[in-house]
């Protein structure tokens, strides 16, 4: 059951086998069913998640009230609002399931609890958040650097398998295009593959 978690894990950082019986002792696990909003806006984020199984969105509202997909998450990914969880602010995100999803997660309590008795998480953890701060960068430079087709080329690199996963109308908010044009462009690069 933990196998995929633990390699995750493994690959920042080597366990024996009484430290990965801490850890995964630590973890919660919990069967989401689709559609589950696991953070809304306002509250504080009790959890940072590993997804075992199933594709989750985090997503934002922009000013005129329309729904801004900041990342999605598949299998063996991390999730949670980073800045809600380490501060236990309120959020400025929703997170929510897209597929029923299986997820480990750690809490506030829990987490702390980690990092104090076995440190080497520190190193872990670090690495995950740098990551995902690099993803994070990146896009960011592909929002002001690159046209909206070679977004597009770009999140399909990035998440290969979203698109047959989630609707269109998520990736056309995560690229800050109308659906209209990811339907456009997904026509014209099946074209080209004819």
């Amino acid at each position: 059951m933990f196998e995929n978690i633990i390699k995750n894990v493994t690959r920042f950082v080597d366990l024996n086998e009484e430290e990965m019986k801490m850890f995964t002792d630590l973890l919660t696990y919990d069967k989401v069913p689709k559609k589950t909003v696991l953070l809304r806006e306002g509250e504080v984020c009790k959890f940072e998640g590993y997804i075992q199984k199933g594709c989750l969105r985090m997503y934002c509202m922009d000013d005129k009230g329309a729904e801004v997909t900041v990342l999605f998450a598949i299998e063996d990914w991390w999730i949670s609002d980073i800045s809600s969880f380490q501060d236990q602010m309120p959020s400025k995100l929703n997170i929510e399931t897209l597929e029923d999803s299986e997820i480990f997660m750690l809490n506030p309590e829990t987490k702390e609890k980690l990092l104090q008795e076995i440190p080497k998480f520190e190193k872990a953890f670090r690495i995950l958040v740098q990551r995902n701060l690099r993803t994070l960068q990146n896009r960011l430079i592909d929002t002001i650097s690159k046209s909206a087709s070679d977004r597009y080329l770009e999140f399909i690199k990035v998440y290969p398998t979203i698109s047959q996963r989630v609707p269109q109308y998520y990736i056309a908010s995560y690229l800050g295009v109308s659906k209209e044009f990811v339907s456009t462009i997904r026509k014209r690069l099946a074209a080209r593959e004819k």
